[in-house]
């Protein structure tokens, strides 16, 4: 079977894209593999393809548990969190590099000797492997709790390897949740070497918020959807952008009042337990990344090409907003994950953010419409994230490949389950 034996290739080329530094040819030829996978599979017979897509798909996320992190180190304030936690102290409060929660440290998170690279100084002196350590964590409630749990759950001294395995559980999930409903379009997730590489061996929180997302989208129930998203917003704030997508002709309270309910719920605890504020270092993260009003960096590369740098901030926040009231209002009520990655994939084109893991969302949401096109954003964050100066170029051609597919795209399909991802004999 010619799919097949592409993915094994494609799961040894994982490997060793994770096995040492990160290398952009790695991460290249993988994505070319991914594409040469997903054409002979549109013609296989449905059940046939199931069986490859979820076969396919274990294989490939287990390559991520095969190294340690490989280009990240979110994880180890993923583990600090837990920590904090379990002692029964609010990660708001206090930064890692504080003195009072200095009893908790171990020698794998703070170091002795500082002669390593990677490592970050503390004020008091020494040194840590936690990025950023003299802010409080950026990660919203759920996401802690989900941090709490895996530390709970992990044996002594297991280190990355509990997160890992929590990624792969649940980008699996999704693999088998998307199976279920179209496996043609679950292969855009099932292969997708952003699933192995971002949410099982970079083990990012993200993949706890595209599973929510995918749990809510795949239930018509709106009370059951709002929860479920509220939780998603609770744990990654990027599945706002799903909104305007579920709440096109629908009942907007329905939706609404849970999801609302839900994430106050979750922030709830934090917010009586904390003496400071439970946003933590999201609105100096925001202005670190270059999305505030200043603009630069490398954000919002694609209108800098047409705009002055200072009105690109705006320009962005503009066109977000009326994509999400076009959304709003023409969207279709019995396909939501449709306007929820046109606002998604948007917003990554418009703001681009310089790491592939934030586009975990949309590969799942390409997944569930069918729509290929899309894919092309996860592979502009890892060119962001590993080469920075082809990140224009990068994104460029994102943008050139959703517009080449939107031109393609059959309305008579929009009243299907899903478009066949790639397209193909239905």
């Amino acid at each position: 079977m010619k799919a097949g034996a592409v993915l094994v290739l494609l799961a040894i080329v994982l490997g060793a894209t994770m096995a040492g530094p990160p290398r952009l040819g790695w991460y290249l030829a993988a994505w070319a593999l991914f594409a040469l996978a997903l054409w002979p599979a549109r013609r296989l017979p449905e059940r046939r393809l199931r069986v490859l897509v979820v076969g396919g798909g274990i294989l490939l996320a287990t390559t991520g548990l095969t190294a340690p992190p490989s280009s990240t180190t979110d994880f180890y304030r993923y583990v600090w969190d837990g920590r904090v936690q379990a002692a029964g102290i609010s990660p708001y409060d206090h930064p890692p590099a504080d003195p009072a929660t200095a009893s908790l440290r171990d020698a794998w998170l703070f170091p002795g000797a500082c002669g390593a690279p990677g490592l970050y100084p503390l004020p008091d002196g020494g040194c840590t492997r936690i990025n950023r350590p003299t802010v409080p964590t950026i990660y919203p409630p759920v996401a802690q709790g989900y941090f709490l749990l895996v530390h709970w759950l992990s044996p002594d001294g297991v280190r990355h390897k509990a997160l890992q395995i929590g990624g792969w559980v649940l980008a699996v999930a999704v693999t088998l949740l998307l199976a279920r409903r179209n496996p043609r379009g679950a292969a855009c997730w099932a292969w997708c070497p952003a699933v192995p590489i971002e949410a099982v061996n970079n083990a990012h929180v993200d993949a706890l918020a595209v599973l929510l997302v995918v749990l809510a989208l795949s239930t018509t129930r709106s009370r059951a959807r709002g929860a479920l998203l509220g939780a998603a917003v609770a744990a990654k704030l990027l599945p706002l952008a799903v909104l305007p997508g579920v709440l096109a002709g629908r009942r907007i309270l329905a939706v609404m009042v849970p999801a609302t309910l839900v994430a106050a719920l979750a922030y709830l605890p934090y917010v009586l337990v904390s003496h400071g504020s439970v946003a933590g270092y999201l609105p100096g993260y925001l202005a670190e990344e270059r999305y505030d009003a200043a603009g630069g960096g490398n954000r919002y590369l694609l209108l800098r090409l047409l705009l002055p740098a200072d009105w690109a901030p705006f320009a962005a926040i503009l066109l977000l907003a009326l994509i999400a009231l076009h959304v709003l209002r023409y969207g279709d009520a019995d396909r939501p994950w449709d306007g929820a990655l046109l606002v998604t994939g948007s917003l990554l084109l418009l703001f681009t953010p310089g790491y592939s893991w934030y586009a975990l969302l949309a590969v799942a949401l390409a997944a569930m419409a069918g729509r290929w096109e899309w894919l092309g954003v996860a592979p502009a964050g890892a060119v962001a994230y590993l080469a920075p100066a082809a990140a224009t170029l990068a994104y460029g051609l994102a943008c050139v490949l959703v517009l080449a597919g939107a031109r393609s795209h059959d309305p008579a399909l929009a009243t299907r389950p899903g478009r066949p991802c790639p397209p193909g004999k239905e």
